[in-house]
């Protein structure tokens, strides 16, 4: 086991550091919040919102989660390779080609056709495996993807006539449950509430509803049923902009890079791509070794700014594909290979992702999911690093 940072992040120019205690914090503040009586589904997909699916994945299990949920086939085959055994929901579409994959690796999909559906029965009936579980979602007014709730009833009664699946689940999404306008997500749970109960007078029993995401878990009672399915909470980040918070998350993720030049520029100095930044002083600049490419956006340039030595410096110019550059003039002794936080703490400074995607124009899961595989991720428990993954070795 490596134990220091040092030790971690020697030699490298760029690295995001993971703290899995709060990630396993941000968990048991979740179930603490729904009650003994609602299970807890982690939404992993993209790579743990680039925090690492595997590393989290265990994290998330051992906190309290029961299931974990993923966007694609490939991202479940991922945590069965890592060893991680529990459910596995597939949220979004899965192609008839993939059922092989699916029922080996006994991932829970949901169905949304009643082709996917005959594929799957009969790839279970071929293999001789046991019942596989499958959830249907309705689309409750979010416009994308599920069956509407008017051809339910139907589809399930077509679904349970095929041998080998099992209907474990049926779940909505919620399209504004982080705003303060209640009365659409209101409508949308009165919608599913209404498919439940024919379903279930039709003599369906389910034994998991779901609909709330990070924002219904924590602003929606009504919308916990029997199981909440968080994302960008899991990771210490508030789902909403416009409702306060109500729980003690811990953001889980930072990033850092290393100065990789540092030089005096003249006033009328022009710096990087088209020239949109020009000094107006004698500036003491530095290059930080990191950029779009790497997943840090380019709607930065001359917007975000960075700690090194616990001082916010401002970026100037455009952010490059790997690199770009920083104002120092104001931070004493600025040296190569100094430690820059791009979001995170540093000293008694702090800049937040939620800040980052401020001045990106997004929202950050965009900024959490932009992170490229080869920024090495660096995991802490306990403040000793427990695990690296780099891309050779993830």
């Amino acid at each position: 086991m490596i134990k220091t940072l040092e030790d971690a992040t020697q030699g490298e120019v760029m690295w995001a550091e993971v703290d899995l205690d709060a990630i396993a914090h941000n968990v048991r503040e979740l179930k603490k919040h729904v009650g003994d009586r609602v299970q807890l589904m982690a939404v992993i997909k993209d790579d743990a919102y680039g925090h690492g699916t595997v590393p989290v994945a265990r994290t998330v299990l051992q906190a309290g989660a029961s299931m974990l949920a993923v966007a694609r086939v490939p991202e479940g085959a991922q945590l069965r390779h890592g060893g991680v055994g529990a459910p596995v929901l597939l949220l979004g579409y899965s192609p008839v080609s993939a059922v092989a994959s699916i029922v080996k690796h006994r991932l829970t999909p949901t169905v949304s056709t009643l082709e996917l559906a005959r594929a799957l029965s009969a790839e279970v009936e071929k293999t001789g495996v046991d019942l596989l579980p499958v959830h249907v979602k309705v689309d409750t007014g979010m416009g994308r993807f599920g069956i509407l709730p008017h051809e339910v009833l139907g589809f399930l009664r077509t679904l349970q006539a095929l041998p080998g699946l099992r209907l474990e689940g049926l779940y909505t999404h919620l399209s504004t449950a982080d705003t303060t306008d209640r009365d659409y997500v209101l409508s949308q749970l009165a919608a599913f509430q209404a498919v439940l109960s024919e379903v279930r007078e039709a003599g369906f029993k389910i034994p998991l509803t779901h609909a709330a995401n990070s924002g219904a878990t924590i602003y929606v009672q009504e919308s916990h049923l029997d199981m909440v399915r968080p994302g960008l909470s899991l990771y210490g980040l508030q789902p909403s902009t416009e409702l306060a918070p109500l729980l003690p998350l811990r953001p889980a993720l930072s990033l850092h890079s290393r100065v990789g030049r540092v030089r005096t520029l003249a006033a009328g100095s022009s710096i990087s791509y088209g020239r949109t930044f020009k000094t107006t002083r004698s500036t003491r600049v530095a290059l930080v070794l990191l950029g779009y490419g790497d997943g840090y956006h380019r709607l930065l340039s001359n917007r975000g700014e960075v700690l090194i030595r616990g001082r916010r410096c401002p970026i100037l110019g455009r952010v490059c594909m790997n690199q770009f550059v920083v104002d120092v003039t104001a931070v004493a002794d600025v040296c190569l290979d100094d430690e820059v936080v791009l979001w995170g703490r540093q000293g008694e400074s702090d800049i937040s992702a939620e800040e980052v995607a401020a001045w990106a124009q997004t929202i950050v899961n965009e900024v959490l999911t932009s992170l490229q595989p080869r920024i090495p991720r660096v995991y802490l428990q306990e403040g000793s690093v427990v695990e690296v993954q780099t891309l050779t070795s993830s």
